[in-house]
């Protein structure tokens, strides 16, 4: 079986794992900060703040934004449920915004219009989260423009866009927006097995996630409520959580780094080899915007159901029989019964529901060859006509 996705482990990044196993500190030592350090320099930001997750990183940028009871946090229905579970964490409420049919990503016109509609009532969002679907970066500078016009903070979801850029500048580099998170997942373009970073140009920010991934817990004296009697000393001053990255999962991130761009231009070798093969085939193939040089986390069709003979589900299980380990991102988060419950129902959203309707991730990652890709293209060939 062909997988959608896969990580690339090389013989570096298995001795950069034993080195750590040998040292004195397996979580909480240098490797961490070294790998911060690493993606900031990279990304062009000032601060990261590693988490054990995306998810977790999320969170506690809601948090350090402080979202809370009463408060509204938007984001796109075309992501995996934890963009939105986020705001439910801290006892905020979700609405969501539909997808641009062309990008998939959370639409910059649909964002305008719902913030007129909701001007002047308490459901203007605090926090509008964008997801950067596949690797490419939505349209940052107008969702910028209209955050200084209606109020709201920026968490830029970018758990699929690590190497990719929009307007020039790395994704992460939070030049439109107040944290940008990353997902380091197997799946996703470099791995630290599990884990997560957010980005942040503001120092403040920071220091509270910092102090929020590790049980609220410091040992800074200028944050504490009285002198240190001794060096064991350590003050809670907020409620945080057991968010930490360990030293292993970084200095995994670390050596995946030196390999990022090598990963993420293959991918855009492996694109141009699929936009040239399928252009045939009765699908719409991904779009990309002038604005911006996606990572390709993903390779997303949509099927032309009127022209197949065949459903939705009937294309994906012959894929599947075929051998090829295809999935689909995303169940619209709003169709989800935890959601539903909310009073959310199908038909909200009806540019995501659609892109759901027709859309197959195919095998798209850097370790992937030619030969296989082509075995790839076989198949869809097969199955689609």
């Amino acid at each position: 079986m062909t997988p959608y996705g896969k990580q690339d482990i090389n013989q570096a990044d298995i001795d950069a794992v034993i080195d750590v196993l040998s040292s004195d500190f397996l979580t909480q030592g240098p490797q961490v900060l070294l790998f911060e350090k690493k993606m900031s320099n990279y990304c062009g930001s000032q601060f990261g703040v590693a988490t054990n997750s995306a998810t977790s990183a999320l969170h506690i940028a809601c948090l350090a934004l402080e979202l809370g009871h009463g408060d509204y946090l938007w984001t796109s229905p075309n992501t995996f449920v934890a963009s939105a579970n986020c705001a439910l964490y801290c006892g905020a409420q979700v609405d969501f915004v539909d997808i641009d049919p062309k990008t998939y990503n959370l639409c910059a016109n649909e964002l305008e219009k719902k913030l007129q509609k909701a001007s002047g009532t308490k459901k203007l969002p605090k926090i509008v989260i964008p997801v950067h679907f596949a690797g490419q970066s939505c349209n940052m500078e107008r969702i910028y423009q209209l955050s200084k016009e209606y109020g709201f903070k920026i968490i830029e979801d970018a758990s699929h866009a690590i190497g990719g850029q929009y307007l020039g500048k790395p994704v992460g580099s939070c030049s439109y927006s107040d944290i940008t998170v990353f997902s380091f997942h197997p799946v996703k373009i470099i791995t630290t097995a599990e884990g997560g970073l957010a980005m942040t140009n503001q120092s403040g920010l920071a220091e509270k996630m910092r102090l929020l991934r590790s049980h609220g817990i410091t040992r800074a004296p200028e944050l504490m409520t009285k002198q240190a009697v001794g060096g064991w000393y350590y003050q809670q001053i907020e409620l945080g959580f057991n968010y930490r990255m360990t030293d292993i999962q970084a200095a995994l991130g670390i050596s995946q780094m030196q390999r990022l761009s090598e990963f993420v231009e293959k991918r855009h070798v492996l694109q141009q080899r699929y936009h040239e093969y399928l252009k045939d085939l009765p699908i719409q193939l991904p779009y990309q915007s002038i604005d911006s040089y996606s990572a390709l986390h993903l390779y997303p069709i949509q099927l032309d159901l009127e022209c197949l003979r065949k459903t939705h589900t009937q294309v994906f299980d012959k894929l599947r029989e075929g051998g090829l380990g295809v999935n689909l991102h995303y169940i619209p988060v709003h169709t989800q019964p935890y959601y539903q419950k909310m009073g959310f129902r199908e038909g909200d959203f009806p540019e995501a529901e659609r892109y759901y309707s027709r859309a197959v991730s195919i095998p798209l990652y850097q370790g992937l060859s030619f030969e296989q890709q082509d075995d790839v293209v076989a198949v869809l060939e097969k199955v689609l006509q």
